[in-house]
């Protein structure tokens, strides 16, 4: 290159107004002499701005003039820029222009961008996540945000990663070549030379380059930086683990807020504002996937007859749903296709069976028994699906499936095994998720607590608190076995597994859905033909309906069926527990006396037999209706009996259960002294309850005890603890507490004094 630049004239005419030669300037600037005459001669790159700085200090320039020298090295630095264009792309403004949302995300990559031009951190960051999330629009707009950061430079090399993956020392002549760099300089350097070269230019300079879709560690090490003040950010659907000192932003899909404004500024306002519910079913329909949300609102741009409300409706049909998510060349199901053919075997085949199930979030136990395999050898296959960007991890070692994904892997499922093959493996996971429940349930109930000696599931629930995180953890999956189990007419499966949820359902109450558990069970019960499991199974109903619904009168009616089934199967326990549910009916309905009579013949059958937790419910529950008919020392009376028979050495009632029971009756302690006008008794007997329910997790009971020790604290003229313990009440939320103990402490906090 023989023409001056503009810097080099600049440059050479401030050095001889200063009457310096190239040897003066470069002692006063600390520039080598062969790297000035390069630069006046325009044979070298533009310096960085320290350098220019420099020297502009060894010319002793005036601020106006060395003003001019930096505007005049940054022109250049813009020319050679635009050069550079064919080889390397510059951020394309189209692909940004409307962007929306991920304002988290930004904002981590601008702090990455800061730390790489102090030199704080790391000067690369990967953002990945599965097709279609956003990861090539997100990283053009940090590019566009932060292009006047980096004055050097901004480039774009699109890798290919996926379709045709772009070879390393391809990648790294586009970029030499975009940066400057002559072909005959180039011509002289092998591929290792090239790598050199590049970060030798990157620690140099300040270029913002982006590496978009990235197939692997091997093909992106050689185009990084070794440091300097140049950011490298890097899309890849793989999170690229082998890659060191790296910021990471792992992507996923949209929040919902801002899925349904992408489709309004693509659908424009006065359309999408028209369809407010449809738009954000649509967005929620899209799994709000950015690639799946644009598809949708271009297919609606395209068909401007078509309300949003009928694209919903047709997108509601799951299997129709990816079909029917393209518009022109642009398929949401080919970008999955495009990872899913690089999978091996085993793992193409593990994404199809985890497409079956029905939970939004698993754990390596899912793989293993869908794939007959043990739990290690699933991870290792799942982390190759996690690699590819078809499965994410979410939290606590679980993992999540797109739902688009599920619905892509089950399409693969019904096209690539047979129905049988299919049919297995849903045997399969409805078998491992119901015994799991069954062996996990059975850790609360009387006469058996830990799993037998021939328990070989994946999860090993070694303690009760394992077994209660994964009821809770696994319950949408296992009830929807269940409920599938139920369909296909596996009664004794059914009628077992909610019999093992006796005990543990008191632990999760307010959980929503043991109405429906135990209806299923006894409707299974009724087709083995069996009273005594019907028996049992309406029993348990009829407390569902009660304790969770407060449909009392259903309830009522359940108890005397139970009552009849189990006098007809001479099951002499179970007529005691209905006569106890019809009591708590009874008692709720208003209609106490009858409900005292039902606890009294209650105490009498189960006291017969024998059928001790039966009779320690009756028992409390016969206190409250004396309670209520205003004879709360007997009452007291009642309940003290309660305690006694618990605190008994020889007590037949042990474990959790009768952990639970001594929160119970303690909790009525304190309402039967708080009914005599006792309230430090009753506050103690609250105290005792609260710390008792805490310590097994009976959240619904520690929320009781809560309530009603406000009100005899503020008896005790203790204000300020009494507004703190009903502030705890509400902080346990609905999920945990009885609405009406939430209503009840709101009101009485707002009747207390203001702070």
């Amino acid at each position: 290159m023989s023409d001056e630049s503009p810097f080099g004239a600049v440059l050479r005419g401030l050095r001889r107004r200063g009457r310096l030669t190239m040897e003066e300037l470069a002692e006063a600037s600390g520039v080598s002499v062969r790297a000035i005459g390069d630069m006046e001669r325009g044979r070298s790159r533009v310096p960085q701005r320290r350098t220019v700085v420099a020297l502009a200090d060894g010319l002793g320039l005036a601020d106006a003039q060395r003003e001019g020298l930096i505007a005049a090295a940054r022109a250049a630095r813009t020319t050679r820029t635009t050069r550079a264009v064919a080889s390397a792309s510059t951020v394309p403004q189209r692909s940004v222009r409307d962007f929306t949302g991920r304002g988290p995300e930004l904002a981590f990559l601008r702090k990455a961008a800061e730390r790489a031009r102090t030199g704080a951190g790391a000067s690369v960051a990967v953002v990945s996540g599965p097709p279609g999330c956003g990861k090539t629009t997100l990283a053009l707009k940090a590019a566009a945000d932060l292009v006047g950061e980096f004055p050097d430079g901004c480039f774009v090399v699109d890798l290919h990663g996926v379709a045709g993956p772009v070879d390393p020392g391809e990648a790294l002549l586009k970029l030499l070549r975009a940066l400057g760099v002559s072909d005959r300089r180039l011509g002289r350097e092998d591929a290792a030379g090239h790598a050199g070269l590049l970060r030798s230019l990157l620690a140099e300079r300040r270029c913002l380059v982006v590496l978009d879709n990235a197939r692997d560690e091997g093909q992106v090490r050689p185009l990084l930086p070794a440091g300097g003040e140049s950011l490298v950010l890097v899309t890849s659907r793989r999170p690229l683990s082998g890659l060191e000192d790296v910021d990471r932003l792992a992507l996923s899909e949209m929040a919902q807020s801002e899925a349904v404004e992408l489709l309004r500024r693509i659908l424009g306002a006065e359309r999408a504002d028209a369809e407010v519910a449809s738009v954000a079913r649509v967005a929620e329909l899209c799994g709000r996937l950015p690639l799946a949300l644009r598809v949708a609102g271009n297919w609606l741009t395209v068909r401007s007859g078509w309300s949003v409300g009928r694209l919903a409706r047709r997108l509601a049909d799951e299997e129709r749903r990816l079909g029917a998510l393209a518009v022109g060349d642009v398929r949401v199901e080919a970008a999955f296709e495009l990872s899913y053919r690089q999978l091996t075997p085993q793992a193409a085949r593990l994404l199809r069976l985890l497409s079956l199930v029905p939970a939004p979030d698993l754990t390596a136990s899912y793989g293993a028994a869908l794939g007959e395999t043990g739990v290690f050898e699933a991870e290792d296959v799942m982390e190759e699906l996690i690699e590819a960007g078809l499965l994410q991890v979410a939290f606590n070692g679980r993992y999540k499936l797109h739902d688009l994904l599920r619905l892509f892997g089950r399409a693969r499922l019904s096209r690539e095994e047979t129905p049988a093959e299919r049919a297995a493996a849903e045997d399969r996971l409805r078998g491992w998720l119901l015994d799991t429940a069954t062996v996990a349930g059975r850790w609360f109930k009387p006469g058996y607590g830990e799993p037998p000696s021939s328990w070989r599931g994946p999860d090993p629930l070694r303690s009760a608190e394992e077994a209660e995180a994964w009821l809770r953890n696994e319950a949408p999956a296992w009830l929807a076995a269940l409920r599938g189990a139920a369909q296909r007419g596996e009664h004794t499966r059914v009628v077992r597994t909610a019999d093992a949820m006796e005990w543990f359902c008191d632990l999760w109450i307010f959980w929503g859905h043991w109405p429906e558990v135990y209806r299923l069970s006894s409707e299974a019960a009724a087709a083995l033909d069996d009273p005594k499991l019907r028996a049992l199974h309406l029993n348990l109903r009829s407390w569902a309906l009660i304790c969770c619904e407060h449909r009392y009168r259903e309830a009522l009616e359940l108890a005397g069926e139970a009552l009849e089934c189990a006098r007809s199967a001479q099951d002499v326990a179970q007529q005691a527990a209905a006569l106890m549910h019809a009591a708590s009916a009874h008692r709720h309905l208003g209609e106490v006396r009858a409900a005292a009579e039902k606890c009294l013949a209650s105490i009498k059958v189960a006291e017969a037999v024998g059928a001790y937790e039966v009779w320690l419910n009756a028992m409390m529950s016969h206190a409250a209706a004396l309670r209520l008919l205003g004879r709360a020392e007997e009452a007291l009376t009642t309940d003290t009996r309660v305690i006694a028979f618990l605190d008994a050495p020889d007590c037949p009632v042990r474990g959790h259960v009768a952990d639970a029971f001594r929160a119970h009756v303690t909790h009525a302690l304190g309402r039967d002294h708080a009914a005599l006008g006792r309230w430090r008794e009753a506050a103690g007997h609250y105290r005792d309850a609260l710390v008792r329910s805490e310590r097994i997790g009976l959240t619904y009971r520690t929320g009781q005890a809560l309530v009603y020790l406000g009100p005899a604290l503020i008896e005790l003229g203790e204000t300020e603890e009494a507004r703190s313990r009903l502030r705890q009440v509400l902080d346990l939320g609905e999920d945990a507490v009885d609405p009406e103990a939430l209503t009840t402490a709101r009101e009485i906090l707002d009747s207390l004094p203001a702070e």
